[in-house]
């Protein structure tokens, strides 16, 4: 007979004894005879820190953030938590945990125009910076019990080595193991890791961690790709599938009774993406958008405009000119663009929608949350992955080779298809937060 699988078509775990998913001593085998022992675990008050590129106004990303944290204060009331990220204050603030800078600044900028004063100060001031920045880490992560990688996209060197890149990821995991520290990667994607140094950093942190997980098999995969291996680790959903049922709404307010198509803009991202193309490609992905929203004000649907980050304001501003200098004279009130500054505002607006075309993941990711049909413009491998697992394969398009009219198709047929759609999406999304609460238990038993 053969085993039964996991969703993700992983043997499970043994029933009998709780074991946690993990490549560490660390995660052990909790019996009968270790429940004192437990017990005084659990009287301690445990001390987590999270890293990642948050406090900033992309939503995925705090979205991310806000599940995570809903479910470690779930699981361990009394913890401490810090967050070590871009923008610490902003985190600290949202979220009321301690805010720790990734990257601290030491002195202040100054960049010399002279090579020679370059080096020097980089002999001088740079090298002993850095040094205290390696010690500010261990001294932060001191007495830690976990540091945890929740989510996103992080595993690249797309936007460079620095910041939240690969070599700060590569620095706070070592200091953590230096200090005793265990390391989780939680539903973290990878990819594309181009550079040599960016792939060492990668490998290296990686190699360090007690637990780790991947959001989809193309993240797994790309690992694999460069060398990195992969044998042991899992593949779950991301991690914003498990937000709290109380941020989600379960209905939208509509300012009309035409039916609203939500579309979700996105500055360019060729360095991103898997694919690098040959020149800009905003405007091509602009103009075969322009034509489809014609098309859909023809048929009398309104339009909502949705952003995934705040730099997508940009973009989306671009569009409407475009709009106005394509389509002339139009009822400017059926083009709904409203700020969106949190999480739970995004997710309002798209629940105010019937049907959502994106191209940010995690705008599609949300509105698949909320049940809504979705048609995915794919910039990077987790989008097209993200919609293969839901079964919508066939509503994804790449987005540097975006037709408007094959997505006026597509939306036909997703229009055709909505209701018979919508009860396989709901039970994926349970699915996917049975799986992530399956992941949470293994995790945080063995913190």
């Amino acid at each position: 007979m053969q085993a039964p699988t996991s969703w993700d078509g992983h043997q499970p775990r043994s029933q009998n004894k709780p074991k946690c998913l993990g490549l560490g001593a660390w995660c052990c085998s909790i019996g009968p005879s270790d429940e004192n022992n437990l017990n005084k675990t659990n009287r301690k008050q445990k001390k987590i820190a999270l890293f990642g590129h948050f406090g900033t106004l992309n939503f995925g990303n705090e979205g991310t953030l806000h599940a995570i944290l809903y479910h470690l204060r779930r699981l361990l009331p009394k913890a401490e938590f810090a967050c070590i990220c871009s923008r610490s204050e902003a985190a600290a603030t949202t979220h009321n945990i301690t805010g720790v800078p990734i990257y601290p600044l030491i002195l202040k900028r100054w960049t010399p125009n002279n090579a020679a004063t370059r080096m020097l100060r980089k002999a001088f001031i740079g090298i002993p910076s850095e040094l205290y920045r390696w010690l500010d880490a261990f001294r932060t992560l001191r007495g830690t019990d976990v540091l945890i990688i929740p989510g996103t996209g992080l595993l690249t060197d797309a936007f460079g080595l620095q910041g939240w890149g690969p070599y700060n990821l590569f620095k706070w995991t070592s200091m953590a193991k230096l200090g005793r520290c265990k390391v989780v990667f939680a539903s973290v994607g990878a990819g594309p890791i181009n550079t040599l140094l960016g792939r060492c950093f990668v490998k290296t942190a990686l190699s360090l961690a007690d637990f780790r997980s991947y959001r989809d098999d193309a993240s797994m995969n790309h690992l694999k790709n460069i060398g990195f291996p992969t044998n042991s680790d899992r593949v779950y959903p991301d991690l914003v599938f498990s937000l709290p049922q109380a941020m989600i709404p379960d209905h939208g307010i509509k300012q009309g009774k035409r039916p609203v198509v939500g579309l979700g803009l996105m500055e360019y991202a060729g360095q991103y993406g898997t694919e690098i193309p040959s020149g800009r490609a905003s405007r091509p992905y602009l103009e075969n958008l322009v034509g489809f929203v014609k098309w859909l004000l023809d048929r009398k649907y309104d339009i909502r405009l949705l952003v995934g980050d705040q730099g997508d304001t940009d973009v989306t501003r671009e569009f409407q000119r475009l709009l106005r200098t394509r389509l002339g004279a139009y009822d400017e009130e059926r083009i709904i663009d409203q700020p969106v500054f949190s999480v739970e505002q995004l997710l309002s607006q798209l629940a105010a929608t019937d049907i959502v075309v994106a191209t940010r993941f995690h705008n599609v990711l949300m509105a698949l949350l909320l049940n809504k049909p979705v048609i995915a413009i794919s910039f990077h491998h987790k989008c097209a992955s993200l919609m293969s697992q839901m079964g919508l394969g066939e509503y994804c398009q790449d987005i540097n080779r975006l037709n408007a009219e094959r997505l006026i198709r597509q939306f036909e047929d997703l229009e055709r298809n909505a209701e018979k759609l919508k009860p396989v999406i709901r039970q994926k999304i349970e699915q996917f937060r049975k799986a992530l609460d399956e992941q949470y238990s293994l995790i945080f038993k063995c913190v």
